[in-house]
C-alpha cells in the first residue's frame, strides 16, 4: 500500500508542463532536518544536516534515538569539491577518511538537471495551505538511475526521490532555515585530522546516497 500511495504522489508531481527555458538554481546556506526512506517504507535515517551551499561541504548526523531498528546510525562529513568524506565516530572519537566517486546529493540540483515543471502541494485556493514547488528531473550515469526533485521558488529542496537499480529512496527536508547555525560541524575533528585517505575497491562507488543503501 505504502509503494503505490508513493508512486501515486511521484506521478502527481512529475505529471506538469515541460519548459526548457528554467535553469537550475543553487540552495543556499542552510540547517535542517533530513528523513531517508526505501519505497517500502523502510526508514533508513533520519536526523539533523548542515550544509554550506558555497563551500560544497555538508554534515550528516543521524538521530540514533528515532524509535526504529532499521535507521540507520551515521555521523558524515562531506566535502564535495575536493572529493573527501568522512565517516565519524564522536563516541570512540575516530573516523575513517575516504575518496568520493559521485558528489551528487539531495541539497542541490545538478548543473545538467532538467526542469520538468511546477505544481502547487495543498491547497491552491485556500490561503497559507500550499505551496508551489518546481520539478527538476535527471539521471545518474554512476548508478544507472534517475531521480526527481520538488524545490520551493527559493530554491530549497523539499523531496527527492532516487531509482536505482537495486532500491529506491526517498530523501525529505523539513525545518529547514537559511544559515549555518554551527559552523564548528563542517570543520575536521581534531581526531580525524592527519587521517590517511582509505583505499576504495575496484568497482566500488563512493558517495552520500550510497551510505543508506
Amino acid at each position: 500500500m505504502y509503494a503505490a500511495i508513493t508512486l501515486f504522489v511521484f506521478m502527481c508531481l512529475t505529471a506538469t508542463t515541460h519548459a526548457d527555458h528554467h535553469q537550475p538554481c543553487h540552495a543556499p546556506n542552510m540547517t535542517g532536518f533530513m528523513s531517508v526512506m526505501s519505497l517500502k517504507g523502510e526508514v533508513k535515517a533520519f536526523g539533523a544536516f548542515t550544509y554550506d551551499s558555497m563551500g560544497k561541504k555538508l554534515r550528516f548526523r543521524s538521530n540514533e534515538s528515532h524509535p526504529t531498528n532499521t535507521s540507520l546510525g551515521l555521523d558524515l562529513l562531506m566535502f564535495f569539491d575536493e572529493g573527501i568524506f568522512y565517516e565519524i565516530d564522536s563516541k570512540n572519537q575516530s573516523c575513517e577518511k575516504k575518496t568520493l566517486q559521485c558528489t551528487q546529493h539531495p541539497l542541490d540540483i545538478p548543473d545538467d538537471a532538467t526542469f520538468h515543471g511546477d505544481v502547487h502541494t495543498g491547497s491552491l485556493s485556500v490561503e497559507g495551505e500550499g505551496l508551489k514547488v518546481n520539478i527538476w528531473t535527471g539521471s545518474m550515469p554512476d548508478t544507472k538511475g534517475h531521480y526527481s526533485m520538488s524545490v520551493t521558488m527559493g530554491c530549497l529542496p523539499v523531496t527527492v526521490f532516487y531509482f536505482c537499480e537495486s532500491t529506491t529512496l526517498l530523501f525529505s527536508n523539513s525545518d529547514i532555515e537559511n544559515e549555518i547555525k554551527d559552523p564548528d560541524l563542517l570543520v575536521v575533528p581534531s581526531y580525524c585530522v592527519g587521517q590517511p585517505v582509505e583505499e576504495t575497491p575496484e568497482g566500488t562507488v563512493n558517495s552520500f546516497l550510497n551510505e543508506f543503501m
